[in-house]
């Protein structure tokens, strides 16, 4: 597989629109089309193999799952996962033959998603950097209560500041790192010692992204319950992810509609209370 100029310029271009947090608000930017689960669809369709990218992608998001972002600060970039580390394990999986639903496709994923994203934290925060000038000239607009300078301030000046940080790297690395899988490929051959080493970490990423969400989701034995229910749903009836998340949603409903029943009677015997206090 060989990524061209135009097809590394439209992944650049997703690179560097899902790292403003601000495109039609987070839902659409940072928290959407910046994750990898989106990435993977996305650049399966520029690259012409949507099924290999959208595995790809999901194998990745496992590890990423309950990535946050707290005051800022990232452990991971996952932009930098999802538009440089999935074309780039595209590019590898076809190099090396092996297919992307494979336990060897999957730990190559995410083995490339790893590097590149503790990479992308340098984009991150030379993105961050950047954009200190652009509020430095916000600043002084406010003093001057030039308040429409604040548009260029907020939507345009911060372009520059993705296109230096996230555009250019991601075409850079999507069209050069081609070259590089090959070289990968020539000098750590399947059978190596290395190359074994990548396959296991790679397999044990995921359990890491697993355990993370298990310590934010628990907080007593009883939520192992609920927690596990999909996992043991997936091994006994074979179900996919789609599925699963079509019963999760099923539950959910069922439990919000449980929990707003207990609400409002709470609020009716509430009420009834209060209509006796004025009888009396």
């Amino acid at each position: 597989m060989v990524i061209s100029w135009l097809q590394a310029a439209l992944i650049g271009l997703c690179a560097c629109l899902s790292s403003m947090p601000g495109m039609g608000g987070s839902s659409i930017g940072n928290y959407t089309l910046g994750r990898p689960l989106i990435g993977g669809l996305v650049c399966g369709l520029i690259l012409g193999d949507l099924q290999t990218g959208i595995l790809v992608g999901c194998a990745m998001q496992v590890v990423y799952i309950a990535l946050v972002t707290p005051g800022g600060t990232v452990s991971a970039d996952v932009r930098a996962v999802s538009y440089i580390g999935i074309p780039l394990a595209m590019v590898a999986l076809k190099s090396y033959g092996l297919d992307a639903a494979s336990a060897e496709g999957a730990a190559l994923a995410t083995s490339f998603g790893a590097m590149v994203g503790t990479l992308g934290t340098v984009l991150f925060y030379g993105t961050a950097t950047v954009n200190l000038a652009w509020q430095h000239i916000g600043w002084q607009a406010v003093e001057k209560r030039d308040y429409h300078k604040l548009y260029l301030v907020d939507m345009g000046l911060p372009w520059i500041s993705h296109i230096l940080c996230s555009f250019i790297p991601t075409l850079i690395m999507c069209k050069m790192g081609a070259g590089v899988v090959e070289l990968i490929k020539t000098t750590l051959p399947m059978d190596g010692l290395a190359m074994k080493t990548l396959f296991t970490v790679g397999s044990l990423l995921p359990c890491v992204g697993i355990a993370i969400l298990l310590k934010q989701i628990v907080k007593q034995i009883t939520d192992f319950i609920p927690y596990l229910f999909g996992f043991t749903l997936a091994a006994s009836l074979g179900i996919n992810l789609v599925s699963a998340t079509v019963i999760a949603g099923m539950f959910a409903m069922i439990n919000y509609k449980l929990k707003m029943l207990s609400v409002n009677k709470a609020a009716v015997a509430g009420g009834y209370d209060d209509d006796e206090e004025e009888d009396i």
